[in-house]
């Protein structure tokens, strides 16, 4: 093919190529999600989250897709969530209150609190 005006540009990839690239890149990012949701998981059951709390359904506390959709963009957000796993809280879900979670350690709660609003919900 040739081009004769300087305003065409020869693409440097073939339409299949692009079509691969981004099924590759897009796979590759569903891998990385998946592995965060999948350490979530592991830290919830360790620390007996799971008791109130799944990922994507309300049990008795919000699940983590709708606290990962209030804060999102709060810059400050996950030293607020880990302080709150720790330190229990009330009226802010509704009314059942959340008891603090003095035995979960503080890179746990981080670590949790990280994972969760790396959730894309």
């Amino acid at each position: 093919m040739t081009f004769s005006s300087p305003n065409h540009v020869r693409p440097s990839l073939s339409l299949p190529l692009l079509v691969l690239s981004f099924f590759a890149a897009t796979a590759a990012g569903s891998a990385g999600a998946q592995t965060e949701t999948q350490a979530l998981q592991t830290l919830m059951q360790r620390n007996n989250c799971t008791a109130c709390h799944l990922i994507d359904k309300r049990k008795y506390g919000p699940h983590f897709n709708e606290v990962a959709a209030r804060y999102a963009g709060d810059a400050k957000i996950v030293a607020t969530l880990a302080s709150k796993i720790k330190a229990g809280g009330s009226g802010v879900w509704g009314e059942d209150p959340m008891p603090p979670q003095a035995h979960v350690s503080d890179a746990d709660a981080t670590k949790m609190a990280e994972l969760i609003m790396a959730l894309k919900p």
